[in-house]
Order: C-alpha cells, then structure tokens, then sequence
C-alpha cells in the first residue's frame, strides 16, 4: 500500500474528496485480501491508514455534502401490497373486495391518505391483515 494524501488533514474540495474515496476503497479492498480487516480490534497500517482518510472523508460529507434522507415505505402498505399479490388482485379488485373507491385504495397505498377505522376492519376481515400491523402503522 502507497500511503496518499500525506501533507493534507482536511479535505476542502470535491476532487480531492473523490480521489480520497477511490484511495479508501483500494485500502479496503487490499487490506481485505491481504486479511488485515479480519480481526475487529486490529490495529495495523491498513487500519490506522482507513481511519485516517475515513475521518477526513466523513468530516467533508458533513459539511459539504447535503444528503436526502431515506423514505421507507410503511410495513402496513408492504403487507397490503403483498396480499394483494398473492391473492392476485389489482387495485380495482381490491378497491371492490374493501368497498373502497379506487381513487380512496390508490391514496393509501401511495401514502397520501391515513387508513381510517373502517377501512383498518376490512383490511384485517377482507385481506387477513395482522391487526398488530394496522394498529402499529395505520
């Protein structure tokens, strides 16, 4: 392993931030191979080399970089959206089965509209839904 980036201890720009992130995935993938990662409490060139250039890395992702937090979709809308496949029903059918409008069944499913009491009842009696799951995340 060529040690790189020796004469800076912050990171300041973009190109010098992608070429420190091409370095650190080499160190990773090098000191892997060779097994210095192995061991959880190792401490050796490699890693003391990846927590350097790590600590610069992070610091710029934090001030410079502005990332978008991940949207997780509801486990209530995964299961609805897995019983209906497993029962192989579209969204109209579906709409019909939970006596729903479509435009109603599509809202939810999308996240745009909360499930209300009635509809919590017939996703449980109607699609067997775990009421643990309608309580928790309706």
């Amino acid at each position: 392993m060529k040690k790189q980036f020796e004469n800076i201890e912050e990171i300041t720009d973009r190109s010098t931030y992608d070429a420190a992130m091409k370095y650190l995935n080499e160190i990773v993938k090098e000191g892997t191979q060779k097994g210095y990662f192995k061991d959880p409490e190792a401490d050796n060139k490699y890693t003391r080399e990846f927590g350097r250039i790590g600590r610069m890395t992070a610091d710029y992702e934090r001030i410079y970089m502005e990332f978008k937090h991940l949207r997780v979709k509801n486990p209530l809308l995964i299961k609805i959206e897995n019983e209906l496949k497993k029962q192989a029903l579209n969204q109209r059918q579906a709409a019909e089965l939970l006596e729903v409008k479509e435009n109603t069944l599509s809202q939810v499913l999308s996240g745009k509209r909360k499930v209300s009491m009635q509809m919590a009842k017939r996703l449980y009696n109607v699609l067997k839904i775990d009421p643990k799951t309608i309580i928790e995340f309706a």
